[in-house]
């Protein structure tokens, strides 16, 4: 008895994704002096630790917190700096809050993904082999009796974690959880007390203002003009180190951001809001400010133009980024591309590595003609378990360090630079499916083809709207069309499609009829011995002598 076709998953549509909605720059603050260097200490401190009972207060109330808790906090906070100061740290707490139920709830789909994958396999005999739709059962007795064990250990985390959802409780560390771990294992993290506190210290400081329109340079707090002048809005309890008016402390330093300079400055010149950040990089030495504003929404490229010039197909892997040109009908052009990068060491290597590449695939882009890129929507957030991929720890490693969050936010702010749409697809099949309909027909003598190559091929065709297929199958009973036009062909009713081919030798006289020429040679003898002709004549000859 055959076997039942696997059933597919259905196939989200392709859409185009949304730009950038904000813009942030960034300068070093350089010459400070170090009475500077202590001003922002302090004010860091200071700010740092009515974040730090802010963050509490809200982490406590829950569930019960509302507009009038809100304002308390608020007042409270006013009191001990200013109002603006103030309104900056509630909105930080809430956007802090936020966040943390997000990843609770994340981490409650995934205790109840890993959950359902150890049920189902301690529920099969030992030693059951898997198939495609599911694993099997476990090796051995052993085996089987320490995933019952982890079975127990996740099940009393989803009712923890369940709690902690229907009460509002989070667990929230200002600074960061892992530096807070490290401080218990010193040596693995190759740090020494001093340099953990000084870290911990700097990355708890609150040092940010957000912008008002219609105040002056667009902001009160941490005001910069135009001519790179820094200036801070001292809380009531540091009013007395103000060197300026107004309760106000003068950097020494100035900024010049070379980055979009121009646009910031037309948006401060216009007292348009610009929010503030300064933050001191504790391995550098150095101090850095960040300038951050917000874009109105613009109105996405529809799908029919960002696809009327072809589209470039990217496919993104572990290492590099594979891509191939399509033609607006869905064919290869040219050979195919790579982008390579390093994923491994620091975060802001692997940073820019990623800002490395994605800027050579974009100038790659504009160079071809292409006017979008087609690109996986990826998502491994139900992907990572070890209960799903077993002892694949390498597999398991190969998936968390894909930046899928960060590349998806790099490459639509940078494409938008570049005027490049993002035409995000659905990742089902298309590594399987492009191997199998495109890798071999494109392996020439001055080409190789990889199974990623082939990939971005069928993500290309899937941005264009075409099926990945090169051609679709004929109709069943024979091979005319009596059964209808295939997908892929063209209807009676379309211009230039493909008529009915003429015989050779008359479509080579219409050829020597267009350019004036005639036959030069002779019409070559049938192979066929009935066609066959003879010059000689045919003769009965006398019987033979049998005698």
């Amino acid at each position: 008895m055959a076997d039942k076709k696997k059933q597919l998953r259905t196939i989200d549509l392709p859409f185009v994704a949304v730009g950038p909605s904000g813009v942030a720059l960034r300068d070093r603050l350089k010459h400070l002096t170090p009475k500077d260097e202590k001003v922002l200490r302090l004010v860091g401190e200071h700010q740092g630790r009515l974040a730090s009972l802010d963050l509490k207060a809200r982490c406590e109330a829950g569930h019960k917190h509302d507009n009038d808790a809100w304002a308390s906090r608020k007042r409270d906070l006013t009191e001990q700096s200013s109002s603006r100061i103030a309104g900056a740290i509630t909105k930080a707490t809430h956007d802090q809050y936020g966040l943390a139920r997000r990843c609770l709830l994340a981490h409650v789909h995934n205790l109840e993904a890993g959950i359902r994958t150890l049920r189902h396999r301690l529920s099969l005999p030992i030693g059951e082999k898997g198939s495609k739709r599911g694993p099997g059962g476990y090796r051995s007795k052993g085996e089987w009796f320490h995933k019952s064990r982890r079975l127990a250990t996740l099940e009393h985390r989803l009712d923890v974690a369940r709690d902690d959802w229907k009460t509002g409780h989070v667990r929230v560390v200002r600074g960061g959880r892992r530096l807070l771990k490290n401080r218990h294992n010193l040596q693995a993290a190759q740090l020494t007390e001093r340099e953990w506190r000084q870290r911990w210290e700097a990355g708890r400081w609150f040092l940010a203002a957000d912008g008002e329109s219609g105040k002056r340079f667009g902001n009160e707090t941490i005001r910069v003009t135009p001519d790179g002048e820094v200036s801070i809005k001292m809380p009531a309890p540091l009013a007395h180190l103000a060197n300026s008016k107004h309760g106000r402390y003068v950097l020494a330093s100035k900024v010049a951001f070379a980055h979009r300079g121009d646009e910031w400055r037309d948006r401060t010149e216009a007292n348009r809001a610009v929010a503030y950040r300064i933050h001191y990089h504790v391995e550098r030495g150095r101090w850095y400010l960040t300038a951050s504003w917000t874009r109105p929404a613009v109105q996405t490229m529809p799908p029919a133009t960002a696809r009327a010039k072809g589209m470039v197909g990217v496919d993104t892997n572990a290492d590099h980024f594979a891509a191939y040109r399509l033609d607006r009908h869905g064919n290869p052009v040219g050979d195919p591309r790579r982008f390579h990068y390093d994923l491994s060491g620091t975060a802001d290597h692997r940073d820019a590595q990623i800002r490395h590449a994605l800027t050579r695939l974009l100038h790659w882009t504009k160079q071809t003609g292409a006017q979008a890129i087609g690109i996986e929507n990826l998502d491994f957030a139900a992907e990572k378990t070890r209960e799903k991929h077993g002892r694949k720890k390498r597999f398991r490693q190969l998936i968390c360090g894909m930046p899928t969050g960060k590349l998806k936010a790099r490459i639509v702010s940078m494409a938008a630079e570049h005027g490049i749409a993002i035409v995000a697809v659905d990742p089902a099949y298309t590594s399987m499916w492009g191997d199998q309909h495109w890798r071999k027909p494109l392996i020439s003598k001055t080409r190789s083809m990889t199974r990623h190559d082939a990939a971005s091929v069928a993500i290309g065709r899937r941005a264009l709207g075409h099926p990945i297929r090169r051609r679709t199958a004929p109709p069943q009973h024979h091979q005319s069309d009596g059964a209808g036009h295939r997908t892929l062909q063209a209807d009676h009713g379309d211009r230039g499609r493909e008529e009915t081919r003429r015989p050779v030798a008359e479509r080579a006289h219409d050829a020597r009829r267009r350019t004036g020429t005639t036959r030069t040679r002779g019409t070559s003898a049938s192979k066929t011995v009935r066609d066959a002709r003879s010059s000689g004549t045919w003769v009965q000859g006398s019987l033979l002598d049998t005698v």
